[in-house]
């Protein structure tokens, strides 16, 4: 699963993916409900770029009175059958989230996860496959899908121990056509599937603590009421 990655930023959309950024701006890592740019098929053989949240679902259209979900990743064994997914799947709404890197807990430094941040060394970006949707108002959101990684050499390192391991999926470039073209949830099964581990790399990326505001001369706290600061 994932839930943090780098998103790719203007000049790399063009370079790479061969699509008109978005004219507005995005974070230089996406978090959930984070917007961030994916390409879809325009409806004829184009591609698009769109901004969109990520998390098909946003947490602020979830109906009052219903217990928060996420859904910045979804299952490709269940993605059918699951509600939340299972519309834009068999609708063919794919996707492909543009990434220099993704990040991810890994437990083998202690019982503390360390950040790692992952990534291809022989691409300059890469494209991760997913699911988009629209909504009335106009906006877009999407999720990414994962499979199985228990036995790939470098995603089974990742998440905590004992528990199921899950990597997003990677299209190779020779794939983004058929993949965004691609109208059978069946066909769509079939490009689901993890990049060789000797193409990727992984390091320690752990997250800067955030900085303490420090309480200078000029930023002394206010007297208390009915008192009078002194200079």
């Amino acid at each position: 699963m994932c839930t943090n990655y780098a998103p790719v930023q203007h000049q790399l959309l063009r370079d790479v993916f061969g699509v008109v950024p978005p004219a507005t701006e995005w974070k230089p890592e996406t978090w959930p409900d984070y917007a961030a740019p994916i390409v879809r098929a325009d409806g004829g053989d184009r591609r698009e770029c769109v901004l969109a949240n990520f998390g098909l679902i946003p947490r602020a259209r979830i109906p009052e009175g219903v217990r928060p979900f996420d859904t910045m990743n979804a299952r490709s064994e269940t993605v059918g059958e699951k509600r939340s997914f299972s519309g834009p799947w068999k609708n063919g709404q794919l996707c492909l989230v543009p990434a220099t890197a993704i990040y991810e807990p890994n437990y083998e430094h202690g019982l503390k996860s360390v950040r790692y941040r992952i990534w291809l060394p022989g691409e300059r970006a890469f494209g991760i496959a997913g699911l988009w949707r629209d909504w009335p108002d106009g906006t877009f959101s999407f999720t990414m899908l994962t499979v199985n990684a228990d036995k790939h050499p470098v995603m089974r390192r990742m998440h905590a121990p004992n528990k199921e391991k899950r990597s997003v999926v990677i299209v190779p470039p020779s794939q983004w056509r058929d993949w965004l073209g691609c109208r059978d949830p069946e066909v769509a099964r079939s490009f689901l599937t993890l990049p060789p581990a000797e193409s990727m790399a992984a390091e320690p990326a752990p997250l800067q603590p955030r900085a303490r505001k420090v309480v200078g001369p000029t930023d002394s706290p206010a007297p208390p009421a009915g008192k009078t600061k002194v200079a």
